[in-house]
């Protein structure tokens, strides 16, 4: 058999090695040569390439000044916003690579993947300092800085070679801890020259900024347009997860291209839109896409596939209306980007036949923060190109009669949740280190990308008292909400395969599987706590929700946050944000900042419930 006519090296464009050798170039000369265009657009701020590339070079001075310079990470912890923009491009200034964190995450989680990367300086605010880990780095407040100080405005030469760190984003990993994936600036070129030139971008776009800033969506969401001259308009958190919500706000902002996770883009396609409409493109992906949009949607869908190892995207297709095809494939491999489906002896596939998927070219990540051996396992030398390099991925996929791909599902037990990766093996270790717990498995359920839900099934020791808010209690000190289970059984034993492997298949159907119990149920006591109870006990899907029940320990998780505080707009007509919900998540407490909003719309006091016994209208005895 010959290897090269039984791999697939579908390369649409080869990008040449001329020109900008990094991002940032291609941001800076936008900015000195359309310093009046518009760059980012947020509810409350509108701010131009001049503008930005200012504020930038203030920062950077900054970093510099703190010992930033090339391979050293600088965390950004900061919401998604104009801010963690800014904070990002002044990175690239100094030399340095940029770690984006979550708010949303646990202190502990925080403190491991800072540790982890060994971050030199974070970038925060002042609402977000108090969640911050204590560590070695230095804390540089962003409300602090000075960026109208003519003196630290001027640029900082930058020489940025292609195999240079720029930025370091963190996955579930297999081991029981994160891992955090190193991609280079030559490998962000990559992803940002194909996308150019395949999606035709120009200075006349507006794309839309929506992704966590954790998800590696969100590099693909912002560096493309900002290398070009484009707008990015940045979405508020209340409506990133409402696809009634999200249609209504890029119509409204005229965005002409954006990417949407697969659970909102499959809601999405199946509204009503305009026609004509500004929309041009819509970019998925992140889990298997299961429908196909109508020939009345009035822009085009396209798919993608790419792990994080690969710089977002490794393959991309358009999706074609009513086919009376099978799913949607995951398209051709992007440009400078070769697909090799192999079998267990690394030899290729037959044609048609299933393999694991890998992946090599301009794309793949230099490797995992300091850890050589897991770099070493899942990135290997390419068989059929002596000085190529191919990422593991563990996919499954078989190339069809045309040429594109159909991903078929994983070899091992990762899931996607709400397009976030997740490895049960380190929802596992941190089950297992919990007093009471003997063993313990999680498997996914749902198969609705809207709807997909963990289970977590454990074996308790004899005489064990383990109660189901004290392990999610537990887990949510370490893990991100979307990795904590929606559901808990207790299991006599885990079954196993012939080969000594849980098999996941009998799982769901074990009879003697039963829940395991709550803590004690405080009912609602106030007019404003029945009528949460109400909304959040359907949207959980619990029977019942009491005054000390936390939202995500229920189960609850961003994508829910945001249906709720439209819930809570749509019954008491105040907003909540979705910070206040993370501070505030029990019922109680969540009960009275919505009194305190509802006060202050009513300009009774100074907004504080505590001020008014009865609150508006709560009943409070």
């Amino acid at each position: 058999m010959n290897p090269e006519t039984q791999v697939i090296d579908a390369q649409p464009q080869k990008t040449p090695s001329s020109g900008p050798s990094s991002v940032l170039q291609l941001v800076e000369l936008c900015a000195r040569q359309h310093p009046e265009t518009v760059a980012l657009l947020a509810r409350e701020h509108v701010l131009n390439y001049g503008e930005l590339n200012r504020r930038a070079n203030r920062l950077a001075h900054q970093l510099r000044e703190l010992g930033v310079g090339p391979e050293q990470v600088v965390g950004v912890y900061i919401e998604r916003s104009p801010s963690s923009v800014i904070s990002a491009l002044a990175t690239f200034k100094a030399g340095g690579a940029y770690l984006p964190l979550d708010p949303a995450l646990p202190e502990q989680r925080l403190a491991f993947m800072l540790q982890d990367a060994k971050v030199s300086v974070v970038i925060s605010t002042a609402a977000l300092d108090r969640r911050l880990p204590a560590g070695p780095w230095a804390v540089l407040n962003y409300d602090e800085v000075e960026f109208n100080d003519s003196r630290s405005v001027s640029e900082i030469p930058a020489e940025i070679s292609p195999d240079q760190l720029a930025y370091v984003i963190y996955t579930s990993g297999s081991t029981g801890q994160p891992k955090g994936v190193e991609v280079t600036h030559g490998n962000l070129l990559n992803l940002v020259n194909w996308h150019l030139r395949a999606f035709n971008v120009s200075r006349t776009d507006r794309a839309a900024l929506q992704s966590s800033v954790g998800f590696d969506a969100a590099v693909w969401e912002l560096w493309p347009y900002l290398a070009c001259g484009a707008s990015v308009a940045i979405t508020d958190e209340t409506i990133r997860n409402n696809p009634e919500a999200m249609r209504d706000w890029m119509l409204a902002k005229e965005v002409t291209i954006g990417f949407l996770s697969t659970a909102i883009a499959e809601r999405i396609i199946s509204l009503s839109w305009p026609n004509p409409t500004p929309l041009r493109v819509l970019l998925t992906g992140a889990e298997a896409l299961h429908k196909r949009p109508t020939k009345e949607v009035p822009f085009t869908l396209v798919n993608n596939y790419g792990p994080t190892e690969c710089t977002v995207v490794a393959t991309s297709g358009p999706v074609l209306a009513d086919s009376l095809s099978s799913l949607p494939s995951i398209g051709r491999p992007i440009d400078n980007t070769v697909i090799r489906i192999l079998d267990t002896n690394m030899r290729p596939s037959p044609d048609g036949e299933p393999g694991e998927v890998y992946v090599g070219g301009a794309g793949v990540a230099r490797g995992y923060r300091h850890n050589p051996s897991l770099t070493a396992e899942r990135f290997l030398r390419d068989p059929f190109n002596s000085s190529g390099r191919l990422y593991r991925t563990g996919d499954l996929a078989r190339f069809l009669p045309n040429g594109e791909i159909e991903f078929l599902g994983r070899l091992d037990e990762q899931i996607k949740i709400r397009g976030f990766r997740v490895e049960p093996a380190e929802i596992v270790s941190a089950l297992n280190s919990y007093s009471g717990v003997r063993a313990s498995a999680v498997m996914q359920l749902g198969e609705d990308n809207s709807d997909k839900r963990l289970v977590a099934y454990v074996v308790l020791e004899p005489e064990a008292q383990v109660t189901v808010s004290g392990l999610r209690e537990a887990l949510a000190k370490g893990l991100p909400e979307y990795m904590v289970p929606s559901l808990f059984r207790a299991v006599p034993s885990l079954p196993l395969t012939a080969s000594g492997k849980i098999d996941y298949r009998v799982l769901p159907r074990l009879p003697e599987s039963r829940p395991l119990p709550e803590t004690e149920f405080v009912a609602p006591r106030t007019l404003v706590e029945l009528r949460l109870a109400a909304i959040l006990a359907p949207l959980l899907q619990v029977e019942r929700v009491g005054t000390k029940d936390n939202f995500f320990l229920l189960g609850g998780h961003s994508l829910l946050g945001t249906q709720l505080i439209t819930k809570i707009k749509e019954s008491f007509d105040v907003d909540l944000s979705l910070l206040s919900l993370f501070d505030h998540p029990t019922l109680e407490e969540m009960s009275v900042e919505v009194e305190n909003l509802i006060l202050a719309k009513m300009g009774v006091g100074n907004g504080n419930a505590a001020s008014s016994p009865q609150g508006a209208g709560s009943g409070r005895k």
